[in-house]
């Protein structure tokens, strides 16, 4: 089952001074249970294209399906809540919040959706247990290391139970060790939960995790390899 489905998605900056075409005519399927990695150069459109699936950003044309729902077609309001339901992010930025305790930051969305003390309680245990933190639940940011800090960062993008993740040169400021073991989680995840992965990165180490590797070139796939 397709979980993203783009069709012709193009993406045109300052279109009425000096265009900068960031994508142009983008087709992509990403299955339920897939590991992708999208690559390509700087200025490729990878992290245009992870914010137009994620509705951070809107297509100048073309559709995004998520789940069978055309989001190019939701307001803004629709779309807040559409990615609160259905869609987790990582960051490179981690992008914590500083003043809450790495438990209240990955109960964070739960508390938006309304979700019980107890149902929330039971969530955060079981997220923290897998991304090996259970002892840090009253830490907060920085008292945790960059690798710490960008594990508790997955267990809020999976604590809304989304449909997929989508993850931002996720590895990019974490040193060797960090990014095996936060790669080590994702792929636990993805293959005993069945949860979908979609990288954007130039991290060879994540490219080499990959069952499919994405290759984008001025806005357009250039090429699009599985290795399942």
């Amino acid at each position: 089952m397709d979980v993203i489905k783009t069709q012709g998605v193009t993406k045109v900056y300052n279109p009425e001074k000096i265009p900068v075409h960031a994508l142009n005519g983008v087709d992509i399927n990403i299955e339920e249970g897939e590991f992708t990695a999208i690559v390509g150069p700087s200025g490729s459109g990878k992290t245009t294209l992870l914010n137009i699936i994620g509705g951070l950003d809107r297509p100048s044309d073309g559709e995004v399906f998520v789940g069978g729902q055309d989001i190019s077609q939701l307001s803004d309001n629709q779309l807040i809540d559409f990615r609160k339901e259905y869609i987790g992010f990582v960051f490179q930025a981690y992008n914590l919040i500083p003043v809450l305790t790495a438990k209240e930051n990955v109960e964070f969305v739960m508390l938006l959706q309304k979700r019980s003390k107890e149902e929330r309680d039971q969530r955060v245990q079981e997220l923290m247990d897998s991304v090996g933190l259970s002892d840090k639940m009253d830490s907060r940011p920085a008292q945790l290391s960059g690798g710490q800090q960008q594990r508790v960062a997955v267990a809020r993008a999976l604590a809304p139970k989304p449909t997929f993740i989508l993850a931002d040169e996720p590895t990019a400021n974490l040193d060797s060790k960090s990014t095996e073991n936060l790669l080590d989680i994702m792929a636990r995840l993805n293959k005993e939960e069945n949860m979908t992965f979609v990288f954007s990165t130039h991290d060879q180490r994540v490219i080499d995790r990959a069952r499919r590797v994405v290759t984008l070139v001025d806005g357009k796939i250039s090429q699009d390899e599985r290795r399942d």
